[in-house]
């Protein structure tokens, strides 16, 4: 299929988005893409590749520009994402980007090691879908096992139980996750989304794992090619998400990577460089205690389904339902914005008393 040929000369822009993420011929009610290449709109390769200065540096409002303005080109959206969610600093250059590259490409697969020395599994192009110890650690027998045993040295500490009595319940979502795509009926596919999500709950022992997180985490796996980096760009998604997804700020990359903790609310040039929203979340950072924004997101959703759930909700089974039929027509937006005036209420109110 060609697309605006007539008046667009770039030959990346002739593309049937249908063809970039294939699906299965036998979901035949999989929803169609809504990406469509824009003459001068869209950030193609082309001019992704003119946003660079001779030293590798990247013109991030030319970018952000681009894509608001008609999206990202499928050819160039790993390296895109790599940016918007804060993998690399736009001022950083070439050369500095890529021994950070290699550095979290090391340091992943530290980790990855570590994982797999608790449990074999991980990098074994396997998934499990079947718990493997019991809630006070003690192992549990698959039936299917092919006969490789786990390392375990003596006793498991509380952090490794913790983390082992998560990876069926990865397991279950991966298996669940995208399964309309071609690309997810490569049972090495869906181990390497298998891998990324353990590591990172063994990472990140305050969230470990949620159901959903595998949702957010397929399309990163996706279209980066290398594990480690679609590992690190999902991590980055986890810490930015929400707050990216409203202002964007280059210049915050380097507070956000920095480990002395929030800047000095008196420091004015420092959050002068920030948006509304950054500057809120950096001002609040400073408090004891915190409600996470993901909370006031849930509100959100909730507040605006309200009516219906007062008006026929008859039990819990009914909310439930509800609720369940919002999965892939939710606002994003919409809800973002709902949760920051329902957080800058609640904040009044708290500062009010």
């Amino acid at each position: 299929m060609m697309f605006l040929a007539c008046c667009y000369n770039d030959p990346d822009m002739l593309i049937d988005p249908e063809t970039i993420y294939p699906t299965r011929a036998d979901c035949t009610d999989a929803p169609k893409s809504r990406f469509k290449p824009m003459p001068r709109r869209t950030l193609s390769p082309r001019r992704w590749k003119l946003l660079f200065n001779e030293e590798g540096c990247l013109d991030a409002a030319g970018m952000i520009m681009r894509v608001q303005r008609g999206g990202v080109h499928p050819n160039i959206k790993g390296e895109v994402w790599e940016y918007l969610l804060g993998c690399y600093d736009p001022k950083s250059t070439t050369e500095q980007r890529n021994q950070l590259r290699q550095q979290r490409r090391l340091e992943y697969e530290k980790l990855k090691t570590k994982c797999r020395e608790m449990d074999t599994t991980v990098g074994s192009g396997r998934v499990i879908t079947m718990p493997v110890i019991t809630e006070d650690g003690q192992p549990i027998e698959d039936p299917n096992s092919t006969g490789e045993q786990q390392t375990n040295n003596g006793p498991l500490t509380k952090e490794v139980i913790q983390w082992k009595l998560l990876l069926h319940q990865i397991g279950l979502d991966v298996n669940r996750t995208d399964r309309t795509l071609v690309y997810y009926e490569s049972q090495e596919n869906l181990a390497r989304l298998w891998d990324i999500l353990t590591v990172y709950a063994w990472v990140d022992t305050d969230i470990g794992y949620c159901q959903g997180m595998s949702d957010l985490c397929s399309p990163i796996s996706i279209i980066l090619e290398h594990e480690a980096d679609a590992f690190w760009c999902f991590e980055r998604l986890m810490r930015r998400v929400l707050m990216w997804s409203m202002e964007y700020n280059p210049g915050f990359f380097s507070m956000l990577e920095s480990n002395s903790g929030p800047p000095n609310e008196k420091d004015e040039n420092t959050l002068k460089q920030c948006g509304k929203f950054e500057r809120k979340k950096l001002q609040a950072a400073k408090q004891e205690e915190q409600i996470p924004l993901s909370v006031f997101v849930v509100a959100s959703v909730i507040e605006a389904r309200n009516k219906r759930l007062l008006g026929e909700a008859k039990g819990l089974d009914d909310v439930v339902k509800i609720l369940n039929e919002i999965t892939g027509s939710l606002d994003a937006k919409k809800a973002c914005r709902g949760a920051l005036t329902i957080q800058e209420k609640y904040l009044t109110t708290v500062k009010a008393s």
